[in-house]
């Protein structure tokens, strides 16, 4: 008898050893939730700026953009008479990438002033991008442009990449030879429309003669990867008045083109 006891007190001992251990729950304890991340910042779809007032360039419709560059060169003009207005016979300039810099766009974007103020930092705080020609004035006719290469500018952390060349082919044509695009994208344009800069605009250095007009290109029908450009934030550009007949000038500017294809 005393044997079957001691036999059922065991048996009760391994069988709440055996018995798996609960946590006692208070009234403290709390259920963990998952953690919702934070969405992605809201991506900006970049605007074509305009001059704030009066007429404004006609849109692109219903054009894709497809680069946002940033130009700096020379625009070269001739003269026909002592005190006449000087004519324009072309441009040239390099031209680089600055999509990724637009405000609210990507992690590496500007402030809205720094991006308006982008053509006027470049105009005056890096080197004129052209080989000089001889005699001084304007840049070399047979090899105006050196080996490609990104632009540095002071503040903003990574170079901006080289996208090609802005030039009048040899009909007088504004051309951009966009050869650093991924497409190898090649624009003649002819002129649709321009309006004036703003006045608070860059007027430019040596000389402060004013910004350039705002001007929309669109396609002369040889166009490969794009239909329109635009040129826009102009710093720089304008004559100085006429001298005497049969000089030119070379003025250095700076500014946006904005680039499209249907």
């Amino acid at each position: 008898m005393q044997f079957k006891s001691l036999l059922a007190l065991f048996s009760a001992l391994a069988l709440t050893s055996a018995s798996p251990l609960r946590r006692r729950c208070s009234s403290n304890d709390t259920v963990p939730t998952p953690t919702n991340p934070a969405p992605p910042p809201a991506v900006t779809a970049p605007v074509l700026p305009t001059t704030g007032s009066g007429t404004q360039l006609a849109g692109p419709d219903t054009a894709t953009l497809k680069h946002i560059l940033v130009g700096h060169g020379i625009q070269n003009y001739t003269c026909s008479a002592a005190g006449a207005n000087a004519s324009s016979f072309g441009a040239l300039a390099v031209v680089w990438d600055i999509t990724a810099l637009y405000p609210g766009s990507s992690p590496a974007a500007l402030s809205q002033a720094d991006f308006t103020g982008l053509t006027s930092k470049v105009l005056r705080t890096t080197p004129m991008p052209l080989n000089p020609a001889a005699s001084g004035l304007g840049a070399d006719a047979a090899t105006p442009f050196p080996a490609p290469a990104d632009l540095s500018v002071e503040g903003i952390p990574a170079p901006m990449r080289f996208l090609g060349h802005h030039f009048f082919d040899t009909a007088n044509t504004p051309t951009f030879d966009l050869s650093g695009a991924a497409d190898g994208e090649l624009f003649k344009g002819k002129r649709d429309a321009g309006v004036a800069a703003p006045s608070d605009a860059d007027k430019g250095v040596d000389p402060a003669t004013g910004a350039v007009d705002w001007l929309r290109l669109s396609d002369k029908g040889t166009s490969t990867g794009v239909s329109l450009v635009y040129r826009v934030l102009t710093a720089g550009g304008n004559p100085e008045p006429c001298a005497a007949a049969g000089t030119s000038q070379s003025v250095p500017y700076a500014a946006q083109y904005w680039v499209y294809a249907n």
